[in-house]
């Protein structure tokens, strides 16, 4: 019997470790350094929204999506199919580009309601890849809710 390649060795045990389940998650910070204690829910955010104009705290969301030009700001999903601007605080930190759709995230700041023009709204629609047609139709400004983060998780 002709003994074994180390390549062949080598190849065999790359192919039985690939297969092996993943067992620790893949976590991302940016901004400051969080940790995940203490996250509220978008249910229980939105409900303290109702009585508050603004409050500090740690929420648990998932991404809809970034900015495809820089990764300076990204939107997250609410109850009710409601989405929340979130912005890095300083413009002192940026997260992915791309890829972080429908991925979990733990956010640190402050959550505020904000009025947001017809200029910004169409300048976000900009950096997300809208088509001219669909910024033309942002005639009217909003009433949202708005996160200024100063630290962010991400799962991958």
């Amino acid at each position: 019997m002709k003994p074994l390649s180390t390549a062949f060795v080598a190849a065999a045990i790359a192919l039985a470790c690939s297969n092996a389940p993943a067992t620790a998650q893949d976590i991302h910070s940016y901004g400051a350094k969080i940790t995940a204690d203490g996250a509220i829910s978008t249910a229980d955010l939105a409900k303290a929204m109702s009585q508050s104009d603004s409050m500090a705290v740690k929420l648990e969301c998932e991404i809809i999506t970034s900015c495809v030009k820089k990764g300076c700001w990204m939107t997250v999903q609410m109850p009710n199919d409601q989405k929340m601007m979130v912005r890095f605080k300083d413009y002192g930190f940026f997260v992915p580009t791309k890829g972080l759709e429908g991925k979990r995230a733990v956010l640190q700041g402050y959550a505020t309601k904000e009025v947001v023009d017809v200029a910004t709204l169409r300048h976000y629609a900009e950096d997300a890849g809208k088509s001219k047609e669909e910024i033309e139709k942002i005639t009217e400004p909003e009433n949202n809710l708005m996160f200024l983060a100063d630290g962010v998780l991400i799962t991958f």
